[in-house]
């Protein structure tokens, strides 16, 4: 009987041979493992939070961002020089608010009258500050180390490069590269050496400079930050004959830093026993200020020795660490009111704010709670030279010095509302038509001296006389003297950066076919080229070399 022979693969499942088929026709399409291309790796899902927050830091730390900040900065200063300043001018910020009723609510959401402690302000001023140093720092540390390193070694072809000279000569080779060290180390180049060869470079300095004057930036805007956190700023208004004292009760404005303990006041004390300003009397400048002068008297402490000071702009007065500037002045005129019993209800001067500050036309109001039965009130106008207009029919001022003082007085009464705890402002009479009534026939044309009794027996007001008051700034900065300093380093920076260029040299001997060394000189200037190459290569010659071949062009046509 026959054997039978079963068939290979018998007894398999055939869902198993269709997929080893399957696999051997895959295998034999991709072809060798060694030639199939590498298999595509997964993509990212996205940067991350660390990914982002590098990328911010780089972005933000580039000399680009650092201008961008710096251009940002000094367009956010327009309007602190254009706008009138709470820190500065307060008085000027009311007049604003007066004459521009509907823009000066936009200006204030925006704090376009306190520019500089603004919170939009103070990040761009802060990002400033980090971007400076994220970009200056790495510069500094990388330009240190290249300072320590090594001169670049002579490239092949001395010839190629921007200054280049060649020369023969009958010393060594080993006589010329000492004689090239010794020249160049003369000349303050760092001096290393190479195989047949010299190299030297200088001109650091330029690029020192430069990083000089971005630190010195940086640490102005770190003195300028420090002054504005641990010291203080303040307004007061001082007439004529009176005295401040440094307490906080007695500014009429006052900004501590965020760090200032406004107990720590020093405890300086000043009277202003005149204030004199200086005007052209004749000419196409006539009425112009020409000089403004407050004859002072101060103590730096209460048991202190009472010292003079002639106090003028642009020259402040230091005193216990702070500095009182002088910006501001107006004219304060004096009255005595008397209520109906003929009783002395108010009798002091009182601060007008100028409407014009080219004659001095001001305005101002006179409060007299005290008056019985019932209280008194004034509104004024003062013309500092009153003359008549041109058509005759009112009165203008013609000069800003008080040469014919005459004001005109509207008179009210009634409850000025100053019982009622509501703060209120000295130069505005709140309540007219309410609380406050005015009196009929209560108009009237003043000169100094003269008495004007009230209608219907409610008292009177007497012009006394003209004073004048002096805004003073008192400012304390830590901060000022170390930017004083930074701001120095930075025109020192600026200087050096502009005047220093980097410079390189190198020398090269080798032996010639005729038994003569072949001397190669090459040198290399950030920017234009110097005289101070031909120099060195005439001090390497010596008198007695023939000239050497140093025409760029020629120079340039030379193959390696």
């Amino acid at each position: 009987m026959a054997k039978t022979t079963e068939p290979a693969g018998a007894g398999t499942d055939p869902a198993e041979e269709d997929v080893a088929a399957a696999e051997a026709d895959t295998a034999a399409t991709e072809g060798p493992a060694a030639r199939r291309p590498p298999q595509e790796a997964p993509r990212p899902k996205g940067l991350g939070p660390i990914g982002w927050a590098r990328w911010g830091w780089r972005q933000l730390t580039t000399m680009r961002t650092a201008l961008i900040l710096l251009f940002l900065v000094a367009l956010g200063a327009v309007p602190g020089s254009i706008l009138p300043q709470r820190g500065q001018a307060p008085e000027k910020v009311t007049e604003y608010f007066d004459k521009h009723t509907t823009l000066a609510p936009w200006f204030e959401r925006l704090s376009l009258f306190d520019v500089f402690a603004a919170p939009w302000f103070a990040a761009i001023y802060i990002l400033l500050f980090v971007s400076l140093a994220g970009c200056v720092i790495p510069r500094a540390s990388q330009h240190y180390r290249a300072m320590r390193a090594r001169p670049p070694a002579a490239p092949r072809n001395l010839r190629r490069l921007p200054q280049s000279a060649t020369y023969e000569t009958d010393a060594d080779a080993a006589e010329v590269l000492a004689e090239a060290r010794k020249v160049l180390r003369k000349r303050r180049f760092r001096v290393d050496d190479g195989d047949g060869s010299i190299a030297a470079e200088k001109g650091y300095l330029g690029e020192t400079g430069n990083l000089v004057f971005h630190l010195a930036l940086l640490g102005l805007l770190f003195a300028l930050g420090v002054g504005n956190v641990f010291g203080y700023r303040g307004n007061v208004v001082v007439t004529e004959g009176k005295s401040f004292a440094n307490a906080l009760a007695h500014y009429d404005q006052f900004e501590p830093g965020s760090q200032f303990d406004s107990d720590r006041l020093p405890p300086f004390s000043l009277t202003l026993d005149e204030f004199t300003a200086t005007y052209e009397t004749k000419g196409p400048k006539r009425g112009q200020a020409t000089d403004y002068q407050a004859k002072l008297r101060f103590r730096e402490a209460p048991a202190s020795p009472e010292k003079p000071y002639n106090l003028r702009v642009n020259h402040p007065l230091d005193v216990a660490g702070a500095k009182i500037y002088l910006i501001n002045h107006g004219y304060a005129p004096a009255f005595t009111v008397r209520d109906a019993k003929g009783d002395v209800a108010f009798q002091d001067s009182v601060p007008f704010l100028p409407m014009e500050t080219r004659n001095y036309t001001s305005e101002g109001v006179v409060k007299a709670p005290d008056a019985e039965p019932e209280q008194l009130a004034f509104y004024a106008i003062l013309w500092p030279t009153a003359v008549a207009s041109e058509d005759q029919k009112q009165i203008v001022s013609a000069f800003p010095g008080a040469l014919r003082p005459v004001l005109t007085i509207s008179s009210f009464k009634g409850d000025i509302g100053l019982d009622s705890g509501t703060p209120q402002s000295v130069y505005k009479l709140d309540g007219i038509g309410k609380t406050l009534q005015p009196i009929k026939g209560g108009q009237k044309l003043l000169e100094p001296g003269e008495t004007f009794k009230l209608p219907g027996n409610a008292g009177s007001v007497t012009f006394d006389g003209m004073r004048e008051w002096a805004s003073l700034s008192v400012n304390h900065d830590p901060g000022r003297m170390p930017a004083l300093i930074a701001a120095v380093l930075a025109i020192i920076g600026v200087v050096a950066s502009f005047m220093v260029r980097r410079r390189r040299v190198w020398v090269r001997a080798r032996a010639g076919t005729d038994g003569r060394t072949v001397v190669e000189v090459g040198g290399l200037t950030l920017g234009h080229p110097t005289p101070e190459f031909e120099d060195i290569v005439a001090a390497l010659r010596g008198p007695q070399e023939p000239e050497a071949d140093s025409d760029p062009a020629s120079a340039t046509d030379t193959k390696e």
